[in-house]
């Protein structure tokens, strides 16, 4: 999904700095892309996206670092164990402490 998105902007980059429209015609693309973005449904639709990612990533740590513990140096299982234990009760909350709800 990402490289989607990526390649759509590289579209819409091309076109706005290839076009012969002029003006007039970048500041409809800026105007539309804005309502987009200002979209409640979509800002939610992107809150939820992010909320689901950091739920899957964080139980890929866990998954990863409980199956490669016992065969990494102690120094390293050290260092997961630690931030294993930062990261226990903040699940539900972003990088200010504030709730996504």
């Amino acid at each position: 999904m990402r490289y989607r998105l990526t390649f759509i902007a590289g579209l819409a980059v091309g076109y706005v700095l290839g076009t012969q429209a002029g003006r007039e015609r970048y500041e409809q693309m800026c105007k539309a892309a804005r309502r987009i973005a200002e979209n409640p449904a979509v800002r939610n639709t992107a809150e939820s996206a992010v909320l689901g990612g950091r739920q899957v990533a964080a139980r890929a740590f866990g998954a990863v670092s409980a199956k490669v513990s016992d065969r990494l140096p102690p120094s390293v299982t050290d260092r997961v164990r630690s931030l294993r234990e930062q990261r226990t009760g903040y699940e539900d909350e972003d990088e200010w402490g504030t709730s996504n709800t």
